[in-house]
C-alpha cells in the first residue's frame, strides 16, 4: 500500500470531516440541548483533523502515535455525540447517517495507523 496516499487520504478525509461537522452544527435547531451537544460535537469533530495534522508534523514516532491516538479518541467521541443527536430526536438518523459512517471509518483507519506505527 502506498503510505503517501494513505497519509494524504487521512489528512484530507479528517479535514473534510471537520468541515462537514461545522456545517451540520450550523443548521442545528436553536435550543439549549442542541447548543450544548453542538458545542461538544464541533470540538471533537474538528479535533480529529487537527490532531492528524499535528501527528503529520511530529518529530518522533512516539509523538506521531500520541496525536493519532488522540485523533482516534476524538473520532469515537464524535460518534457518541452524533448518536445522542439522533437518539434525542434533534436530528434524524437519515440526515446524520453518512456523517456517522464517516466518523466510524475514520476511527477504524486511525486504529490501523496507530497499530502499524507501534509495530515499526
Amino acid at each position: 500500500m502506498d503510505t503517501k496516499k494513505v497519509k494524504v487520504d487521512i489528512d484530507e478525509r479528517s479535514y473534510q470531516f471537520g468541515v462537514r461537522i461545522v456545517k451540520m452544527v450550523l443548521v442545528l435547531p436553536k435550543n439549549v440541548a442542541s447548543s450544548v451537544i453542538g458545542n461538544q460535537v464541533i470540538r471533537s469533530g474538528t479535533s480529529v483533523g487537527a490532531n492528524v495534522a499535528e501527528a503529520q508534523g511530529a518529530m518522533t514516532k512516539k509523538e506521531f502515535v500520541y496525536h493519532m491516538n488522540i485523533a482516534k479518541k476524538e473520532a469515537r467521541e464524535t460518534i457518541f455525540w452524533l448518536r445522542l443527536l439522533v437518539d434525542t430526536n434533534i436530528v434524524s438518523s437519515q440526515k446524520l447517517g453518512k456523517l456517522k459512517k464517516e466518523a466510524e471509518e475514520l476511527a477504524s483507519i486511525l486504529i490501523v495507523i496507530v497499530k502499524n506505527a507501534q509495530k515499526k
